[in-house]
């Protein structure tokens, strides 16, 4: 039987993803969601998305941008490493695309340049890595950049009244558009939480993988999820972004 599986930002940490993708026993015949964030922390970005190619001809996947990954296509594309990216990850990315010859980088660079800012699903389930400003969704959006950088609609979530119901005039009109919104971006430590985090009809899966958390992937429908090991003991000699 077939499965629909969504997974947080990865941020380097290939280790991680082999992890999870073993634990949720993929088959070939599952369609892998992914949120954004592949590259910047952990020292496997490149190899991440050579990973990412290959399983993409086995098999369907979405691949979300996220903003990480637009700092690293602006770099494979123009060459240029502002310090606000290499502070923030980009460093390891660079280091370990230092093997790679430019036939291959640019194989990379198109597939930065295939992934979409969002995507709806035939149950208007919405995957978006950060989030959206306007009050008709990402398809109204007047800055495309909040698709990946958006913190609002997951802060509106987390300080919602449990007790708010849909139908309520104060119910966020933003999250009403879709049944369900999958995002990564900000992670769940921040609000004390390791596992993939449930606010209002918002599923969080970025469960701090570029820090001292875990990978995690999820089923969308049973919500069934498991957990890579936390990236520090996969990595025991790096730092990720901490």
């Amino acid at each position: 039987m077939s499965r629909t599986l969504v997974i947080g930002d990865i941020h380097g940490g290939f280790k991680a993803l082999q992890q999870v993708i073993e634990r949720a026993a993929v088959t070939e015949n599952d369609q892998l969601i992914f949120l954004g964030d592949y590259v910047d922390g952990w020292s496997e970005s490149s190899e991440i998305i050579k990973f990412l190619l290959e399983l993409s001809e086995k098999q369907e996947c979405i691949f979300i941008k996220g903003n990480h990954d637009a700092w690293c296509e602006d770099w494979l594309a123009s060459g240029k490493s502002p310090d606000v990216w290499l502070f923030n990850g980009g460093r390891s990315t660079v280091e370990s695309y230092t093997d790679y010859p430019l036939e291959e980088r640019n194989i990379h660079l198109e597939f930065f340049q295939r992934m979409k800012n969002y995507h709806i699903d035939n149950k208007n389930r919405l995957f978006i890595h950060a989030g959206y400003a306007s009050m008709h969704g990402p398809e109204r959006e007047v800055y495309s950049s909040n698709y990946r950088w958006d913190r609002t609609l997951w802060e509106t979530a987390v300080a919602m009244d449990k007790k708010l119901e849909k139908n309520s005039a104060l119910y966020p009109k933003r999250l009403l558009l879709y049944s369900e919104i999958f995002i990564g971006h900000t992670p769940t430590l921040d609000i004390g939480i390791t596992t993939p985090a449930n606010k209002a009809n918002i599923w969080n899966m970025d469960t701090g993988a570029a820090y001292t958390g875990a990978l995690s992937i999820m089923d969308i429908n049973s919500k069934e999820f498991w957990q890579s090991d936390p990236l520090p003991a996969l990595y025991p000699k790096e730092k990720g972004r901490n």
